[in-house]
């Protein structure tokens, strides 16, 4: 693991936070999780834009601007010496006094952490996700736009654990009126007669990156893609039923709350969207020398 913190690149072991940070102390900070494929970061600005508009929502500055943390990305990267490897780049609201008020925060710290990661085994890719319908429920908009990928993700942390000790391998989430918003840490989507389906942001689903690759790649593909409201029963209805997110790429899922969902896992549309994203993130993205061809 090599993490950039404080202007410098150290092994993980010698990364050091005041326990005065208020991204430690309250979760006041913003985070993106990136992945690099055979030297190339995938997507790198789309999700440096995205950090952008995390961070304006809170009324948090981004140190350097978005150039110097481009800078900090590929640079820890580099120093990981690694062509395949997943990235947490941090902006916190940096060090200040106890209590909630951030005014006395005078400067953000910026982190990125770089190393391997699975969140996943592979045998259980292979098979495909059980999934376990969670009692958390995503918030509403007016409550904290989920869109906002805040450093506060308690509410996924409590949802993967009931999930976990329900023996699934993935919680699903729904907002308040029980319609389907995403899985704890990835987005979800149906296939439903040749169509594709995925809930939209306004029912509490992030707008994530490898989410828009799948849909982009659907359309090149000649599949009807679209954002729709979900339920349970859709799930159950479906003919393939798949998770996508930065860390887990695309992966399907065999069963929710102990019943079969989609058939044999992968379903062939599943397997042809893994296919053409596994090609997609080994062409394209931004080269780090010496790893990208």
């Amino acid at each position: 693991m090599k993490v950039f913190i404080d202007s410098s690149i150290v092994d993980g072991s010698e990364a050091r936070v005041p326990v005065t940070d208020h991204g430690l102390l309250y979760g006041d900070g913003v985070f993106e999780g990136i992945r690099s494929f055979a030297g190339r970061i995938f997507r790198l600005d789309d999700h440096l834009a995205r950090l952008a508009t995390s961070a304006r929502s809170i009324a948090l500055e981004i140190p350097g601007g978005l150039g110097a943390v481009r800078g900090i990305v590929i640079d820890t990267v580099r120093a990981f010496g690694r062509p395949d490897a997943y990235i947490r780049l941090l902006v916190t609201r940096g060090e200040g006094e106890l209590g909630v008020d951030p005014s006395s925060c005078a400067r953000p710290r910026v982190i990125c952490i770089v190393d391997e990661v699975a969140i996943y085994p592979p045998e259980v890719r292979r098979r495909g996700l059980a999934l376990h319908t969670v009692s958390v429920r995503r918030s509403a908009p007016d409550v904290l736009d989920p869109r906002v990928k805040s450093l506060n993700y308690l509410s996924s942390v409590m949802a993967k654990l009931e999930a976990r000790r329900c023996g699934a391998d993935e919680a699903l989430i729904l907002n308040a009126a029980g319609q389907v918003a995403e899985a704890a840490v990835a987005n979800v989507f149906v296939v439903y007669r040749g169509e594709l389906r995925t809930p939209p942001p306004t029912d509490g689903a992030l707008e994530g990156i490898t989410r828009a690759s799948v849909l982009e790649l659907a359309r090149a593909l000649g599949l009807v893609a679209r954002e729709r409201s979900l339920g349970r029963v859709d799930l159950f209805g479906a003919d393939e039923v798949f998770l996508t997110g930065t860390g887990v790429g695309i992966v399907p899922v065999r069963s929710l709350d102990g019943r079969p969902v989609g058939g044999d896992a992968p379903g062939p549309v599943t397997e042809k969207l893994q296919q053409a994203f596994a090609e997609l993130v080994r062409q394209t993205g931004v080269p780090v020398e010496p790893f990208a061809g």
